[in-house]
Order: structure tokens, then C-alpha cells, then sequence
């Protein structure tokens, strides 16, 4: 399983020679309900985790601008 090192942020090893670089702690802390996408991905390949990754840091931004539209009652 990927794993994230603290010392080297945004960094998530998938082996101890592969690793991605920049990924945002939001996206790989990210929930739903209670199952972690990005730590959970089988997919080993470069496209498949940067596509979770990317998708993930979205729907998180996507979520803070819906929590910030004010409805009228």
C-alpha cells in the first residue's frame, strides 16, 4: 500500500524507489464516507493515481465553494 512521508511532504512512496511528488495532503487524507481513495487505490500505474489525486484535490475545492453559497430562505 502507498504510503505518505512526513519528512518529505507531498511525497507518497508506492515503493522504496517509486514514489509521486506534489500531492496534496487534502487529497490524500480525503474521505468518503469512511474509505480513502487515494490511500486505498490498487492501481499502481502513474495515470491511474495522478487521475485519483487530481480528482480528489477538485472535489475537495468544489465542496469548500459549495459550503460558502448562501441560501436565501
Amino acid at each position: 500500500m502507498p504510503k505518505a512521508d512526513a519528512e518529505d511532504k507531498g511525497k507518497v512512496w508506492i515503493n522504496e524507489q517509486q514514489y509521486f511528488d506534489n500531492v496534496p495532503q487534502i487529497a490524500w487524507e480525503f474521505f468518503i464516507g469512511s474509505y480513502q481513495p487515494a490511500q486505498r487505490r490498487k492501481n499502481g500505474s502513474k495515470t491511474g493515481k495522478t487521475g485519483i489525486i487530481v480528482a480528489l484535490s477538485e472535489t475537495h475545492r468544489l465542496m469548500k465553494a459549495i459550503d460558502e453559497i448562501e441560501i436565501e430562505n
